[in-house]
């Protein structure tokens, strides 16, 4: 049995009045965020302006602590005076933006001082009103609702009605196999959301159906194709709303906008526009992720081995051709699932190095070709003369790559939360079992690079 960290989100419907407290402790948290960072600023600032009058470094403004608990201590010694409101929210609202604060500013310092890895980290901005809104609860009474299923509980904003059913989560704590940590609110694409982190203990996992070694390889014709001869067709959500898209987009251009320069405030008709699509952004974006749960559960549930390509997503969508194909697909988040639902089966996954050229190698006698075009769908050695779709020829030659790399342990992510380098050869990482066989908690693996 294993103890792992799992979250479980629920669509909140609240009453107007919970709707304005929401929002409240939302904007809390924002103001204690933006009045912290003021204070840091400030004390930056005025040692900058010291040392260039050369005041010596013995004399110099000191450093401000950046931990959450001092900024923490720093806001209930100002906060009668700086927000005389303060009493109308939760003091969790003001504690969860300066945790947050607290974690952007030592992100910055560990990328500045060269502690971190990956692309540099800026120092923290302000926030506006426009900001994604969210608040997270660690202490105080916050839950599930012990009356029914369908309520959960927050701190001074009591019981709100849930969109859907709690039954999975309560009956996991009723058995007192998960524990809730924290509640975290937030507004998203239009809803209220409450989102719990649960220390969840995991029975032992099941055998896999099928067992053995699967290759998947993914790209935008389709979906994903596996090594075994399947292929997952491509639902292409974004494509199938384009249409819906363009005419709410020619309506909203119709109607009277925002205006920087006259500073126009938009009408009332095109905020209405720009609610419709956001809702069919967030339907877009729903049933992609549903797609993409429902193929990595049953990847994970059928196979013992896993093996994936080290795909540079990003890049991949500088081909201005291909941006939104590749974006709509969700490259990224299959790999993420397939990532931590391996470690919680107690199943591998082989992740291949991203020069690894599993389209140019033949699957039948391992003969590498020199060239290949992305037009060329068909793969055809010249040595062997081997012939077979080209998706299908990389998902073998991944499964294969399993396969040699059996031998292989598991290693945990870099603080960038990019895998370790493997060698030019193409020999992957095995992630998701430990030498005895056991699982690990690793975090999700970042995006590589590799081809389509």
């Amino acid at each position: 049995m294993t103890t792992v960290l799992q979250a479980y989100q629920f669509a909140l419907d609240p009453t107007p009045r919970q709707r304005a407290m929401l929002g409240s402790h939302c904007g809390a948290a924002r103001f204690a965020y933006n009045w912290a960072l003021a204070q840091v600023k400030a004390v930056l600032n005025q040692r900058d302006a010291e040392a260039s009058y050369g005041v010596a470094e013995a004399d110099l403004t000191p450093t401000m602590n950046w931990s959450a608990y001092s900024l923490r201590k720093a806001w209930n010694a100002a906060k009668h005076a700086a927000a005389p409101w303060w009493s109308e929210n939760s003091k969790e609202a003001y504690s969860s933006g300066l945790a947050n604060l607290a974690t952007a500013l030592d992100n910055w310092h560990t990328s500045r001082t060269g502690k971190r890895a990956g692309r540099g980290v800026g120092f923290p901005r302000f926030t506006s009103k426009r900001h994604r809104a969210s608040c997270r609860f660690t202490t105080g009474q916050f839950g599930l609702a012990s009356s029914d299923r369908r309520h959960v509980k927050l701190p001074r904003i009591g019981l709100v009605r849930t969109c859907e059913s709690t039954r999975t989560l309560a009956r996991h704590v009723e058995r007192g196999t998960a524990r809730i940590r924290s509640a975290t609110v937030s507004y998203r694409r239009g809803r209220w959301h409450v989102s719990f982190s649960v220390e969840i203990t995991k029975t032992e996992p099941n055998p896999a159906t099928t067992g053995g070694t699967v290759g998947v390889d993914l790209g935008v014709k389709s979906l994903a194709v596996l090594s075994t001869g399947e292929t997952i067709a491509n639902p292409k959500h974004l494509d199938r709303a384009q249409r819906q898209l363009r005419r709410l987009q020619r309506q909203a251009a119709r109607r009277v906008g925002p205006d920087k320069r006259t500073k126009r405030t938009p009408s009332n008709r095109w905020h209405k526009t720009q609610r419709h699509v956001s809702r069919l952004h967030a339907r877009v974006s729903n049933a992609r992720r549903d797609g993409l749960h429902k193929l990595s559960t049953r990847l994970v549930r059928e196979y013992d081995t896993i093996a994936v390509e080290n795909l540079n997503v990003e890049g991949m969508k500088r081909n201005r051709r291909l941006a939104r194909h590749i974006a709509d697909v969700g490259m990224g988040e299959l790999r993420r699932q397939l990532d931590y639902k391996t470690t919680w089966h107690g199943r591998a996954m082989i992740v291949a190095d991203r020069f690894y050229p599993s389209s140019k190698t033949c699957s039948d006698c391992g003969v590498v070709k020199a060239k290949l075009r992305l037009s060329d769908r068909v793969f055809t050695c010249d040595h062997c003369g081997h012939t077979a779709d080209r998706d299908l020829n990389a998902a073998r030659n991944l499964a294969g790559l399993a396969a040699s790399t059996a031998s292989c342990v598991g290693t945990e992510n870099t603080p960038a939360g990019n895998p370790p380098k493997t060698s030019s050869a193409g020999t992957g990482y095995r992630h998701g079992k430990t030498p005895d066989g056991t699982g690990v908690n690793a975090a999700p693996q970042g995006d590589g690079s590799g081809t389509l």
